[in-house]
Formats: structure tokens, sequence, C-alpha cells
């Protein structure tokens, strides 16, 4: 069974995609960073190794957010920067979903309905820490949004590292949760359904959420009416893990969360002239790991679904974690370090680390050594221009 990669599926199907479906810029965008990723058409340099004299040509990345090749170096970039943040305290993993009968409101209004995330479960999480009866204390956290399920269907839900404390109004002392507890379930749940149908309204008010394709019929206002009301009643699901054993462990499990894609190559089992096939996991029945078949153009629809508007953030920091009050805190934090007994690591330069001795750190490998000779280091010695055509360039002329 050969490697299955995205290249190979988009490059093949694409165009098909394209005609059956339709296409925008922003797919044809991810189309050309998948399919030229790490080509000529990318361009590069050419490295010589001063040992043997052997010539090699490495050609540059994407860095497109959608593409499977360039997440693994920017997830370790991200994560190391993060160890400067680390707080010698518990930290909890928070998710946050929303009913799947608010799948269609995404789909078609992405960069409202994802800020809409945000920011309801930003001041659901700030509102309830600030209640002296659960902590009384302002809080901080690092937020991922996550827009698939393991069939690669839309599921929109948000990720949330938290620190088992915060700050004191004063901004002074630490306080710290209560017995490993953050908050309880019923109020998180309540509290964020009525802060997502509150905006969700608003929204439609003023247009920012528009009403097209299938929920059309939500331009009449009984309709809107039923449905708000079907939601408000509903049990939304939200869920939290317990504490982790150290804050590194944090670090390394939020890598997990923080560059995903909708799937990873590691998880495509085969791929036939018609059809892709992996594997998921069926979380309705045990977790159990299975295998799926779609059509090659159906499995491109799918992974499209979770193509994010350009310039939008989907990893964000809140309360004090947050860059603008990270700064402001940092004496602050200096003083409740010294107070927990620990280095303050906050005001710490992040270095920057060379991208073959970060992939050195995470495989063992150094791509830079002479495959050839296994002695020398590969030397920079020319620059390849980008060269061919773009997939959507060649679709265009069809």
């Amino acid at each position: 069974m050969s490697h299955v990669t995205l290249r190979d599926i988009f490059t093949d199907k694409y165009n098909v995609y394209c005609k059956r479906f339709g296409t925008t810029k922003l797919n044809n965008k991810i189309a050309d960073a998948i399919c030229t990723c790490r080509t000529e058409t990318m361009g590069g340099h050419l490295y010589q190794c001063p040992h043997c004299n052997d010539t090699v040509p490495l050609y540059n990345s994407c860095n497109n957010r959608h593409c499977p090749r360039c997440q693994s170096l920017a997830r370790q970039e991200w994560v190391d920067a993060r160890k400067e943040e680390l707080l010698p305290v518990p930290y909890f993993h928070v998710v946050f979903t929303v009913p799947s009968e608010l799948n269609p409101f995404a789909l078609r209004n992405k960069k409202s309905f994802y800020s809409i995330l945000f920011k309801a479960l930003n001041e659901t999480m700030q509102q309830i820490a600030d209640t002296s009866k659960y902590l009384g204390a302002s809080i901080g956290f690092i937020a991922v949004l996550h827009t698939w399920g393991q069939n690669l269907m839309d599921h929109p839900h948000v990720h949330c590292i938290v620190p088992a404390g915060g700050l004191s109004r004063s901004g002074t002392k630490w306080i710290a949760c209560k017995k490993f507890f953050l908050f309880p379930f019923p109020v998180m749940r309540e509290l964020f359904r009525a802060k997502v149908l509150d905006y969700v309204k608003m929204g439609i008010e003023d247009g920012s959420i528009t009403l097209s394709g299938h929920l059309e019929c939500y331009t009449d206002k009984h309709n809107l009416k039923m449905l708000l009301n079907k939601l408000y009643k509903k049990k939304w699901v939200i869920f939290a893990k317990q504490p982790f054993a150290s804050p590194l462990r944090v670090i390394q499990y939020l890598g997990n969360y923080t560059h995903r894609i909708a799937i990873s190559e590691s998880r495509l089992v085969n791929y036939t002239e018609n059809t892709v096939c992996f594997r998921y996991k069926d979380y309705a029945d045990d977790t159990k790991e299975k295998e799926m078949t779609l059509d090659a153009v159906e499995f491109i629809r799918r992974y499209l679904l979770h193509a994010l508007p350009d310039r939008f953030m989907r990893i964000r920091h809140f309360g004090f974690l947050s860059n603008a009050n990270r700064k402001r805190c940092r004496e602050r934090f200096a003083q409740i370090f010294t107070e927990l007994k620990t280095e303050c690591t906050a005001t710490k330069e992040i270095k920057k680390i060379p991208w073959n001795q970060r992939i050195l750190e995470r495989t063992g490998r150094d791509p830079l050594l002479c495959k050839k000779c296994l002695q020398g280091v590969l030397v920079k010695t020319m620059i390849i221009q980008p060269a061919g055509k773009k997939v959507s360039e060649c679709m265009s002329t069809s």
C-alpha cells in the first residue's frame, strides 16, 4: 500500500470538484498551496555537500495553515513560545460545543459565527470566574477553534486550556481554584448557551449573519423563534478533563490541538482513481477506530468545509494571557511567581531556533545532513526561481 497524500488527491480531483461544486478564491488558494508546497513551483534553494560535492534542491514551503506539510514546524515554534508563558499551577482542558442545528449558520457565516463563539466563551469564563462564589479572580486562557468531526463533517467546537486559578482584583495575588475544580458544568453550559444565541439573534438583526440557502426559511420570524426556543431548551455539550500533571505536560498536550488540520495524512489509508479511504474514531461506538471510504470529490468537499477566512485567528489568548494584558502583567507575574516559589519565565527572551535544528529535535534527523555520504552538512549555494503553473491556473485553461 503506497503512502497517500492530500497533494495526490487535490492534484487529480480538484478540477472535477470545481466543475461540480464551483470554486472560490480561498479554495483555489488552499488547493494551490497543498499541490505546490515544496515543489519546483514554489522555488527554493540549491544545497551542496562540502564533503562529497553532491547537490540537492530544497523547495520552499507554502506556509498555508490548511497544508499538512507546513503545520508540524509551525506547531513546534508556537509550542516553544508558549513554554515561556507557563504558570506553575495545574491546568484544565475545557471543550465548548454547539448543537448541530447551528452548523448551517456557521458554514454560511464563518467569520461572524466563529467570532461569536470566541466572544461568548470568553465572556462566559470571565463572568463566572469574577463571581466570588466560584473564584473571585480574573483568569486567562488559550482557546483553539476546531470546525470538524472525525468524519470530516462540520462540527464547530473550541478547546480551551485554562490555568487553575486567577489574579486577584488588585492584581497582586494568585487565587487558586478550589479542590482542583474549575466551574460547575451547568453554570458554564447555560451561560454559554444564552450568550451564543443572543449574539446569533443580534447578528441576524444587524445583517452580519445572512440567511441564505437552506437558512432562507428562517427569514420567517416564526420559524426562527421556533428554532431558538428549541436550542434554549437543548442541553449543550461542555466537558472538562482533569488537571494535567505538570505545566510541561500542558504544552505537549496543547501541541496536539493548536495547528491540527481537518485530517492528517497519517489517517489516509488508500486512494484509488475515484475513492479515498481514511481512518476515523467512532465516538458513538465506544471510540472504536474504523475506516470510511468516500468519493474523492466528496472528500475534497468535506475537507474544504473547514477552510478558514483569510486572517481569521483560530488560536486566541484571553484575560491575563492576552498579548496586551500579558505585557502589562509581567511585573505582577514576577511577584506572584516569587510567592509560588518558582522562577518567572514570562520575562525570558524567546530564542530563535533554526528550522533544521527544530526538525532534528523533533525527529532525530537533520534535514541538512548529506544523504549520500552521511558526513557533510549541506550548504546553500544558489536560489531556485519558482517555475510552473498552479493548480487553479491549470484549471482555468482546461
